[in-house]
């Protein structure tokens, strides 16, 4: 599977050319020696050794390759040796090592052995859950009469629906044994305030000023983007809002991609074309032409950079493009950073606790 078309900075970027750095937590410094792996960087490392056992498990399963369980244990063995050569020598593989080049190999040996969606399976199975739940979750907010009321609940769903992340290595465990109920997580998040929590300056700029076109980067498949993302993008359609809706051009781990979040839009609009009676002429679907869980914003489609050009809100939801990368990213219009953070590495570097929810919101001066 190969992206097609030439990849640019994403336009609303406010130093996309210079200063940007994609990578939120600071994997080395300019003083550490270049041959020896920094304590972060041995410490991400064993992120990704932790989460081989899952994506292998997944990988055996793959019933699109006949020796499937045979290429899993190649890909193990291969991930785990770059991984070991990465400890020793950090300028191994195109390193030093940070989220984005850990993802980026992880995917590269999968898509060398043939495995291009082993996380397909899953996915389906969760949007066939989610999609029969849209509407109840929608009438649920709906009956909410107070706005900010309404808007906080909306927020919360898009945490709950966050939970369902295959590439934190111990959620997959408890979605493998137990399963995640969505209602059941919104009503066990952890209490406000958050870890960051700009949720009060966002709701009191929603109830003053409905943006003219929004983005939002979206992440998983299932309930995040169905019972998260979805009811929170149908009320900004009826405040009449534009909204794009920006998916990966390839699988990777349990992130929807573009052509399965057209498929779930096509689903769940009634034969008027609607969102439960919301008019959706004016949501679009885009390429973002990322294949990470992770988003480098030199790296979109031009079909995104040119549908984006005048967006005034952008949202990058989720740990892996709203947290562990561009939470610190700036913008040329206002801007929110929406996710669960569910790595104790991402634990220590922010304070706060395991599954803490993170509400960046930078709003431009008017």
């Amino acid at each position: 599977m190969e992206r097609s078309g030439e990849l640019v900075g994403f336009p609303l970027l406010m130093t996309w050319s210079s200063r940007y750095k994609a990578c939120t937590i600071p994997y080395r410094l300019p003083s550490d020696d270049p041959t020896k792996a920094t304590d972060t960087e041995l410490s991400w490392i064993h992120v990704f050794m932790n989460s081989i056992p899952s994506f292998t498990k997944r990988a055996e399963t793959d019933h699109t390759l006949p020796d499937a369980p045979s290429r899993a244990q190649i890909f193990a063995h291969r991930y785990t040796e770059i991984l070991e050569d990465l400890k020793k020598d950090p300028k191994t593989h195109g390193g030093p090592p940070d989220g984005i080049l850990l993802c980026r190999l992880r995917e590269q040996v999968l898509r060398e052995l043939g495995f291009t969606d082993i996380f397909k399976k899953v996915k389906d199975e969760e949007n066939a859950k989610a999609i029969a739940l849209f509407e109840d979750v929608v009438q649920l907010n709906d009956a909410i009469e107070d706005e900010a009321k309404r808007m906080e609940n909306l927020v919360k769903g898009i945490f709950a629906g966050n939970l369902f992340d295959l590439g934190s290595a111990q959620l997959a465990e408890l979605f493998s044994r137990d399963g995640i109920s969505f209602l059941a997580s919104c009503q066990n998040l952890l209490p406000r305030p958050w870890v960051i929590d700009d949720l009060e300056s966002f709701i009191t700029k929603w109830s003053r000023k409905s943006w003219k076109k929004v983005v939002i980067f979206v992440d998983n498949s299932g309930a995040d983007i169905i019972l998260g993302i979805l009811p929170f993008t149908r009320e900004l359609l009826r405040h009449g809002t534009q909204i794009i809706l920006a998916a990966n051009d390839l699988p990777s781990i349990n992130d929807v991609t573009y052509p399965e979040l057209v498929e779930i839009i096509s689903k769940l609009k009634d034969e008027h074309g609607k969102l439960v009676g919301v008019d959706t002429s004016n949501l679009l679907v885009a390429n973002s032409g990322n294949d990470l869980p992770v988003i480098d914003l030199t790296r979109i489609s031009q079909e995104l950079a040119y549908l984006a050009s005048d967006a005034d809100l952008v949202i990058l939801e989720g740990m892996g493009r709203g947290i562990e990368t561009n939470l610190y990213a700036q913008f040329r219009c206002d801007s929110l950073k929406i996710g669960m953070v569910k790595h104790p590495e991402v634990v220590e570097f922010l304070g706060g606790r395991l599954y803490d929810c993170v509400f960046k919101y930078n709003g431009i001066l008017e």
